[in-house]
C-alpha cells in the first residue's frame, strides 16, 4: 500500500482560502492524501467558507484555524501557498517538501450584501477546486 501524500495548505488567516483548500483536497483525493492547512496569523473559520463548501457538499464546520508553528516538526511532501503574504511569509519546514505557490483573491476582503460575499466565495472555492484537480490529476 502507498503511502499517502503529506500537504499542507498555508495562507495568512486559515479562515477561508486554505480551509477550502484542505476540505477540496481531502475531498478530491481521498485516502491518496493527508491534507492539513495553517495559518501565518491564525484567526477563526469564515462562516462564509463553511456555507460555500457546504454547496458542494464538504462539511468544514468542525475545522479550526491553526497556525504554522503546530507544523513545524512535521514533513511534507507538499507545501501549497494561497495567498502571496504567506508565500512571502512561510517559513522553513523540515523535510523536503515541494513548495507550490497559487495567489486567490481574498474572500474575506469582499464587501456588499451576504449574497455579494458568498457570490466571492463560490468564485474563489471554484478556482482553488479546478488547480487541485489538476494537482491531483498529476501526482
Amino acid at each position: 500500500m502507498k503511502v499517502p501524500t503529506r500537504v499542507l495548505v498555508l495562507c495568512t488567516g486559515n479562515s477561508a482560502r486554505s480551509q477550502m483548500a484542505e476540505g477540496l483536497l481531502r475531498h478530491e483525493g481521498g485516502p491518496r492524501y493527508h491534507v492539513f492547512s495553517a495559518g501565518t496569523h491564525p484567526s477563526v473559520v469564515n462562516p462564509l467558507a463553511i456555507e460555500a463548501m457546504q454547496e458542494v457538499g464538504i462539511d468544514i464546520s468542525q475545522y479550526r484555524s491553526k497556525s504554522v508553528t503546530e507544523f513545524v516538526k512535521d514533513e511534507f511532501d507538499y507545501v501549497i501557498t494561497v495567498c502571496d503574504n504567506a508565500n512571502e511569509s512561510c517559513p522553513v519546514l523540515p523535510g523536503h517538501a515541494k513548495r507550490i505557490h497559487w495567489s486567490f483573491d481574498d474572500p474575506v476582503m469582499a464587501e456588499g450584501s451576504h449574497d455579494e460575499r458568498l457570490s466571492m466565495f463560490r468564485r474563489v472555492r471554484d478556482e482553488i477546486a479546478s488547480r487541485l484537480k489538476a494537482f491531483v490529476a498529476h501526482r
